[in-house]
């Protein structure tokens, strides 16, 4: 049923598509129709008027001419007028005298045939009715004197046009309905193949959102380029991409929590049910055990829920302008006595030019973070080792360093130490007191101050922390905003 629906929608898309272009395509030939009616219509009439002023000028200048040789209107002179009439058979001809008595009609023969005897001439009728259709031309002798008029129309049509000049001007117009119509017929050929190189990526799309849908997230379109469509196939694929990562994330995550909970519960479930079966006393010890894992438990619910809530509060940190000498310098003091009772030696190291270093920084997050990296290397260094904090600047960013006498972190670990939960020994972590999610609620932090955390480490011989991030938020922001744009 699905890919019925698919297709069903990928026609009508095509459909429509290939519509938008014949209508395109028919509405570009009513509006160069409508103009060509506007401009071409009113130029071809001006033109055909100016025609025929031509040849009713040139017959006046005859007739004045043999008029001055007769001195007198005569059939001899009067058949010069013909020669208008000759021009064409569409066109008719008329000459008055001084007195504007006709004294020549070349429709008087079609008058008496069509049973116009006595009555009014067609030309006479044609000149009563539409005299806008009618052009004239004086017949002046070379002494200036007017001595009769010429007039000329075109037979069968109410403007000046011959018979001639109609079906040329027909012919134009069907010209151009023929050619509208072929370009409407191109343009849904264009249309439709158009469509179907648009509704193909398309295509593609779905059918990798419906797969991804199914449960497969490795579908992806694997469609490239720089036009909209090519960006929005690598969009797609990217969100894919990241979809997956988050969903296995997600798995994993709920997996180690499910672990995570499970060790500290089955520990109270079987102490407990071993002192209702009177296996074990219920003294002080054992209720100590309960309360120790109920503790253990509650911490690491709070350090999730902590967590979760850094994640995604991306938009409340507040970033204030700190002193980060003073901050960090604070911290070890207040670390020290702590460090101190378990028989390790704590030292603060400023390595900035100055006494004073400015940051934008949530400052409570960033004490936290650091705080992390501190209880870190004090878990992890035996007595009578060392942990060195020192602070530097290197122009834009603020680097915060931990280094320790520690055991240290295999190579092949080194990559895995941000992940929840993750523990290289199991047993010295739960021994430690660790919970296992403070390295990851510490990259989060540095991560949401636009910096990065770096780890450098030997087993046997200690492990360096170094945090870096800009000393300038609103300016990291910028030079971003710069860059994507």
């Amino acid at each position: 049923m699905r890919p019925e629906v698919r297709s069903h929608a990928t026609q009508t898309f095509r459909a429509r598509l290939t519509f938008f272009f014949a209508l395109t395509a028919a509405m570009t030939a009513v509006l160069l129709s409508v103009m060509l009616a506007i401009t071409w219509e009113g130029q071809f009439q001006s033109y055909t008027r100016d025609n025929m002023q031509r040849l009713a000028d040139s017959t006046a200048d005859v007739l004045a001419r043999q008029y001055e040789t007769q001195e007198e209107w005569n059939r001899r002179v009067l058949t010069y007028a013909t020669s208008a009439s000759a021009a064409s058979t569409d066109v008719g001809v008329q000459v008055v005298d001084e007195t504007g008595e006709v004294i020549y009609d070349d429709t008087w023969a079609l008058s008496r045939r069509s049973g116009h005897t006595g009555g009014t001439p067609v030309s006479d009728q044609k000149i009563v009715d539409d005299p806008d259709s009618v052009v004239t031309a004086e017949v002046i002798t070379s002494d200036g004197k007017k001595v009769g008029e010429v007039r000329l129309w075109a037979f069968g049509s109410d403007a000046l046009l011959t018979k001639s000049d109609a079906a040329f001007r027909q012919n134009s117009y069907s010209a151009i309905f023929m050619a509208a119509m072929v370009s409407v017929l191109f343009a849904c050929v264009i249309g439709y193949f158009t469509s179907r190189s648009l509704a193909r990526p398309i295509k593609i799309i779905t059918s990798t959102a419906a797969q991804i849908r199914s449960g497969d997230l490795t579908a992806r379109t694997n469609l490239t380029g720089d036009d909209e469509i090519g960006q929005l196939g690598e969009t797609f694929d990217s969100m894919a991409t990241t979809l997956e990562h988050d969903i296995k994330i997600e798995h994993r995550l709920t997996s180690d929590v499910a672990h995570e909970l499970r060790t500290p519960l089955m520990a109270m479930l079987v102490t407990v049910e071993a002192m209702q079966d009177g296996v074990l006393p219920a003294d002080d010890e054992h209720l100590e055990t309960v309360a120790s894992e109920t503790r253990r438990l509650s911490r690491l619910v709070d350090a999730m829920l902590h967590l979760s809530r850094i994640e995604n509060g991306k938009g409340s940190l507040k970033f204030e302008r700190t002193d980060m000498v003073y901050l960090v310098r604070s911290l070890v003091s207040s670390q020290h006595q702590l460090f101190h009772e378990k028989g390790l030696h704590l030292r603060f190291a400023n390595e900035t030019p100055r006494e004073e270093l400015y940051a934008d920084v949530d400052p409570d997050l960033i004490r936290e973070a650091i705080v992390n990296l501190m209880s870190n290397a004090m878990r992890y260094t035996s007595s009578g080792g060392w942990v060195l904090v020192t602070l530097a600047y290197e122009r834009p960013e603020v680097v915060v360093m931990v280094q320790d006498t520690g055991m240290g972190i295999a190579k092949e670990d080194i990559s895995r130490i941000f992940s929840r939960f993750w523990r290289s020994d199991a047993s010295r972590e739960r021994v430690s007191g660790g919970l296992g999610v403070g390295l990851a609620i510490t990259k989060e932090i540095v991560d949401q101050h636009n910096g990065t955390i770096t780890v450098e480490s030997e087993l046997g011989k200690g492990t360096l922390f170094s945090i870096r991030f800009p000393q300038d938020q609103g300016r990291r922001k910028i030079s971003q905003a710069i860059q994507e744009g």
